[in-house]
C-alpha cells in the first residue's frame, strides 16, 4: 500500500513518525508533503524523511484560501510520482480534496473543536474523520472514534522514554525544579478571535513563576527582548524529555499543554474567546484531561493561571502525584499509533463499515 501524508505542523511530524516507520516495516510505503513552518523541516531532515514542501504558511485569512489551489496543485504533483492508495492527514484540506478528486479514500485525523475554515475546506472531501473519544462535536457518518489523544501516538511509553540528560543541557542538578512557560503567534487559523496572556503581564509573570524554579519559555515567532534570557535553547527534538521532567508547565499552546498533561506534568492552559471564557472549556480532550484525571487546568486568564500555578508549586512535590494521575490515563487509553496502523491496513484491504466496527475502540 502507498500512503502520501500532509504535514503543516511540528506536531504533526510527530503524530505520523512512528506510524511511518510501523507501517514501512509491515512493507508499505509512505511519501510527505510537508509545510516548512517552524521546527517541521528539521524534525523531519532529523529523523531522516524524504519530503515535498507546499506552500509558505499565510496567517491572513484571504491568504489562507488563495493558498488552497496552490496546494492542492503540490499535492497533485506529488501524487502522480507516488500513486498513492490512500491520503491522510490533520485536518489536511488537500489530502481530503485528492482523495475525492482520485476516488482514492482519505482519512482526516482532528482533535480540534470549532475550526470553522479546516472543517469547511476539509471534512466535506473526507472518507473519514477520525477523532478521539472525549471529542465533543459529532460529524456524522464520517466520523470514527478512538479511545486515545494524538499525543499518545508518540507519548505513549511504547514509544517515549524520557531523557534525563536534558537536566546537563541545561545545566541544572537532578533537585533543581524548572517550569516552562509557552507563547504562541496566534497565525493559525483556529487561533482568530483568540487570546492569552497580555503582553504587558508577560515579564511578571515570567519573575512570580521564577520564585519557584527556573523559568524557560517557548516562543513562537520573534520574542519581545525581556523574554531572550528565558529562551530555551535545546534541541526541538528534546522538548518532549523538557516537559515531561518539568515541575510544570503553563502556557498559551494547546498542544504543549496536553503533551505535558499526559507526560504527567501539572500542565495549565491560558487561552480565551472573544467573549472571555477559557477555550479548554469547549475541547474534548482538556475537559477530559481536567476533569477524569486532573493532570490538566485551564484559564481565560494569566491571573487566576498564575494563582493555581502557585498552588501546585506550593505543595512540594506535585509531580508523584501527576505521575499516579498519568498511570490511571495510561491504562484507560490505547497505543494511538498501533491503531492507526491497523485501520488504515483494515480500511484499505475492505474498506468502511466492517473495518470500522473491528478497530473502533
Amino acid at each position: 500500500m502507498k500512503v502520501q501524508i500532509g504535514i503543516g505542523h511540528p506536531a504533526h511530524v510527530h503524530f505520523y513518525k512512528n506510524f511511518i516507520m510501523e507501517m514501512k516495516q509491515r512493507g508499505h510505503e509512505c511519501t510527505i508533503v510537508a509545510r516548512d513552518k517552524e521546527v517541521t523541516v528539521y524534525l523531519l531532515n532529523r529523523l531522516g524523511l524524504p519530503y515535498d514542501l507546499f506552500a509558505k504558511h499565510k496567517k491572513s485569512l484571504s491568504g489562507k484560501f488563495l493558498e488552497i489551489p496552490v496546494n492542492d496543485y503540490i499535492f497533485y504533483q506529488r501524487y502522480r510520482k507516488s500513486g498513492a492508495d490512500l491520503f491522510t492527514g490533520i485536518n489536511d484540506y488537500s489530502s481530503a480534496h485528492l482523495g475525492w478528486l482520485t476516488r482514492k479514500p482519505s482519512l482526516i485525523f482532528t482533535d480540534t473543536e470549532g475550526v470553522k475554515f479546516g472543517d469547511l475546506s476539509t471534512f466535506p472531501f473526507a472518507t473519514k474523520i477520525c477523532t478521539p473519544s472525549a471529542f465533543l462535536d459529532d460529524l456524522g457518518k464520517k466520523q470514527v472514534r478512538y479511545n486515545g489523544y494524538h499525543e499518545l501516538a508518540y507519548l505513549h511509553p511504547n514509544y517515549f522514554t524520557p531523557d534525563p540528560g536534558i537536566y546537563d543541557d541545561l545545566g541544572l542538578s537532578r533537585q533543581d525544579r524548572f517550569i516552562i512557560v509557552r507563547f504562541i503567534s496566534w497565525a493559525a487559523s483556529h487561533d482568530i478571535s483568540l487570546k492569552g496572556i497580555e503582553k504587558s503581564a508577560v515579564m511578571g509573570f515570567i519573575r512570580r513563576l521564577g520564585e519557584y524554579g527556573r523559568v524557560y519559555v517557548s516562543s513562537e515567532g520573534t520574542p519581545v527582548p525581556e523574554l531572550r534570557p528565558y529562551l530555551l535553547s535545546v534541541p526541538p527534538e528534546k522538548l518532549h524529555s523538557l516537559l515531561s521532567y518539568a515541575s510544570l508547565y503553563i502556557g498559551e499552546g494547546g498542544t504543549m499543554a496536553a503533551e505535558a498533561a499526559i507526560l504527567g506534568t501539572p500542565s495549565i492552559h491560558v487561552e480565551a474567546d472573544a467573549k472571555g471564557r477559557p477555550t479548554g472549556s469547549f475541547c474534548g480532550n482538556f475537559i477530559e484531561l481536567h476533569h477524569k484525571y486532573g493532570l490538566l487546568s485551564y484559564y481565560p486568564d494569566q491571573a487566576q493561571a498564575l494563582e493555581q500555578a502557585c498552588t501546585i508549586l506550593e505543595t512540594g512535590d506535585p509531580k508523584k502525584e501527576w505521575g499516579r494521575r498519568r498511570e490511571r490515563l495510561l491504562a484507560d487509553k490505547i497505543d494511538v499509533t498501533a491503531w492507526m496502523v491497523r485501520f488504515v491496513e483494515q480500511f484499505a484491504e475492505g474498506g468502511d463499515a466492517a473495518g470500522d466496527r473491528k478497530i473502533r475502540t
